[in-house]
C-alpha cells in the first residue's frame, strides 16, 4: 500500500482525533494544526505530527507548504453558536479565514482533495423536515454564517482551480473523546458533564426542542468514505446525520437512565441563535457514500457514559 500524508486540522478535538486515528490505523501519515483552545494535546493520536497554532496564521501556512498532502480534512474551528455571538470576529477568523488560507495552501502545493466540516447550523429554523440539501440556508448564528461562507469558498475553488471539494453538514456529533469541560459546545457532552459533576442537568430551553444525534464512529466513516469518492466526483455537499428526530427531553432521559443515583433536571433560560428543532435527511449521504450500519442512539449514549464512568 502506498503511504500517503494527510492534513487533519483540529486533531486535539473529538472529530479530528478520530479521523486522524483512522488514517494512522491504515498506515498513512498525518499532520495536524490545533490551537488547543477547546481540545487537548493528550487527545492527539500518537504518531501525528503536531503544529500548535491557528490555521489562519500565515506562519503556520508557511510550515505546511513543506508538505505534499494527499488530502486536507479541515475540521478545526470555533464550533459553538453561543460563542460566535460573544466573539464574532474570532469565529470568522477560525472558520472562514482559515478555510481560505487552507484552500490557498491546497492550490499552492497541488493538493486536489479538500474535505470540510460544515454544520447543520447553516439551515436555521425550518418547517421543512427532515431537512435536505435543497433547502435554502438561513443561518441564525454568526457560526452558521461563517460555515456557509466557507461552503461557497469550496465551490469557487472547485470551479476555478480544479480542487475536488466536499462540505459535510454535520448534525449533533457525540461520543467518547468529547470535551466535558466546554459547557458551551456539544449538547450531549454538556448534559453528561453536568450529570457527572452535579447530579443535576440544567437545560437552557424547552424539553420539546429536538435534534439529530450521530455517533462519532459514523461521522469518521463519512469523512473517510468521502475522501475515497472524491477521485470519482469532484464536488459534494451533504448532511451527515442519523435521520432520527430526538427531543431534548428524550436525550436527558437517556443520559439519566445510565446513572444509579438520581439526576435532577431543570428547564430554564435560552441560548442566543439556538435552533428550536432540526433533524436531517441522510438520503444524499447514502447516495454518495453508500449505506452502513449506524450506531443506534441508545447504544451510543451508553457507550459514551461508560467511557467516562469507568
Amino acid at each position: 500500500m502506498e503511504i500517503k500524508t494527510y492534513l487533519v486540522t483540529g486533531a486535539a478535538g473529538l472529530i479530528g482525533a478520530a479521523v486522524a486515528e483512522k488514517l494512522l490505523q491504515v498506515g498513512h501519515q498525518v499532520v495536524t494544526v490545533d490551537n488547543l483552545s477547546t481540545g487537548f494535546e493528550s487527545h492527539i493520536p500518537q504518531g501525528v505530527g503536531f503544529i500548535k497554532g491557528d490555521c489562519q496564521d500565515p506562519k503556520v501556512i508557511d510550515i505546511l507548504n513543506a508538505y505534499k498532502f494527499e488530502a486536507i480534512y479541515h475540521i478545526a474551528g470555533q464550533s459553538s453558536g453561543e460563542i460566535s455571538f460573544e466573539n464574532p470576529v474570532y469565529d470568522l477568523q477560525t472558520n472562514g479565514q482559515s478555510t481560505l488560507q487552507l484552500l490557498n495552501l491546497a492550490r499552492a502545493i497541488g493538493c486536489k482533495k479538500f474535505i470540510y466540516a460544515s454544520t447543520m447550523s447553516v439551515y436555521g429554523d425550518t418547517k421543512h423536515l427532515p431537512v435536505d440539501e435543497s433547502l435554502t440556508p438561513n443561518p441564525k448564528s454568526f457560526y452558521g454564517v461563517g460555515k456557509l461562507a466557507s461552503e461557497h469558498y469550496l465551490k469557487i475553488y472547485n470551479q476555478e482551480f480544479d480542487i475536488a471539494t466536499a462540505a459535510l453538514r454535520l448534525f449533533n456529533v457525540y461520543g467518547p473523546g468529547q470535551n466535558l469541560t466546554n459547557m458551551k459546545q456539544g449538547m450531549v457532552s454538556i448534559f453528561l458533564a453536568q450529570a457527572l459533576q452535579n447530579r443535576h442537568i440544567h437545560v437552557k430551553g424547552s424539553p420539546e426542542r429536538f435534534r439529530d444525534f450521530i455517533y462519532i464512529d459514523d461521522v469518521v466513516s463519512a469523512f473517510i468514505k468521502t475522501e475515497a469518492v472524491l477521485d470519482k466526483r469532484r464536488q459534494h455537499l451533504f448532511n451527515v446525520c442519523s435521520g432520527v428526530k430526538t427531543t431534548v427531553g428524550e436525550l436527558v432521559e437517556a443520559i439519566t437512565k445510565q446513572f444509579d443515583t438520581e439526576i435532577s433536571t431543570k428547564f430554564e433560560g435560552s441560548t442566543p441563535g439556538d435552533q428550536f428543532g432540526i433533524y436531517g435527511s441522510p438520503a444524499n449521504m447514502h447516495d454518495i457514500l453508500g449505506d452502513w450500519d449506524k450506531v443506534q442512539f441508545k447504544d451510543g449514549i451508553k457507550a459514551f457514559v461508560e467511557s467516562v464512568s469507568s
